[in-house]
């Protein structure tokens, strides 16, 4: 019985360790990134939108787009996303994020406004509603519903494979279990940049917490093209933007890289 048990706690700790991988090889940098001159400041620190500079091409707006979702972010081990001490640094004011106002397509919070902030909030709320639902239909439901046209698909996006990663590892189904419960937090954040009021790269560090039978716990973090169609945020055609470092909140190292806490409006 003691040998099971301590074979169930390593399954767990398994379990946290293979998505996050999952998430750093699904949406890590593909290819040459060049950097672009409306994000200011440095990779790990939050920017300001800046519209696109007036009588632009599309094309010259389309390339500012993708080398801003290319452009590399810093690297951190893995061991980064592990449970770590809270600094006592002062991260600055947290981002405030807007609250849903209506449930949207596949069952995710929507209604956010036409902000850096709305987008950051419907990009947490879409990975949300994609993992804790436990299951690949799920995930693949969310995805469907909330991605354009030339966006992740229900095979290729990050967080298709990052439950699938999760449901191998558990030795379970596509469909998952009732056993298995995933709970996803949104943390910290940063924008990583923005071209014009409609195109917004936010990144949001999650705390994910997984139970089969115990508890793990771990950090992943993702970033999105987020474009505003119609009425809402929604994932944008194109490549998935260079891996987010995925660090525990709230640490040192989370600090130093430009995340600032989350606190909803």
């Amino acid at each position: 019985m003691l040998a099971l048990l301590v074979m169930a706690a390593l399954t767990v700790a398994a379990l946290v360790a293979g998505l996050v991988l999952a998430v750093l090889h699904a949406v890590g940098p593909t290819g040459d990134s060049a950097d672009v001159n409306d994000v200011g400041g440095s990779v790990g620190t939050s920017a300001s939108p800046t519209p696109a500079a007036a009588g632009a091409s599309p094309r010259s707006t389309a390339d500012a787009k993708d080398a801003l979702a290319a452009r590399p972010m810093p690297a951190v081990p893995e061991s980064a996303s592990r449970p770590g001490p809270v600094s006592d640094r002062d991260p600055g004011p947290p981002i405030l994020l807007p609250r849903a106002t209506v449930t949207g397509p596949a069952g995710v919070p929507t209604g956010f406004p036409r902000t850096p902030e709305g987008a950051m909030a419907q990009l947490a709320a879409i990975d949300q509603t994609a993992l804790q639902s436990g299951s690949l239909s799920g995930a693949r439901a969310v995805i469907a519903a909330w991605a354009l046209p030339g966006g992740p698909t229900t095979t290729s996006w990050s967080g298709v494979q990052a439950m699938r990663a999760l449901l191998n590892a558990a030795g379970l189904s596509g469909g998952g279990s009732p056993q298995l419960a995933v709970v996803l937090t949104p943390l910290m954040g940063q924008i990583k940049g923005s071209v014009g009021p409609d195109f917004v790269v936010p990144c949001v560090d999650f705390e994910l917490d997984v139970t089969m039978q115990q508890t793990a716990r771990g950090a992943i973090a993702d970033c999105q093209r987020m474009v505003w169609h119609r009425d809402r945020w929604m994932i944008g055609p194109g490549e998935e933007p260079a891996l987010a470092p995925s660090v525990w909140p709230g640490t040192d190292l989370a600090i130093g890289l430009g995340y600032r806490g989350l606190r909803h409006g």
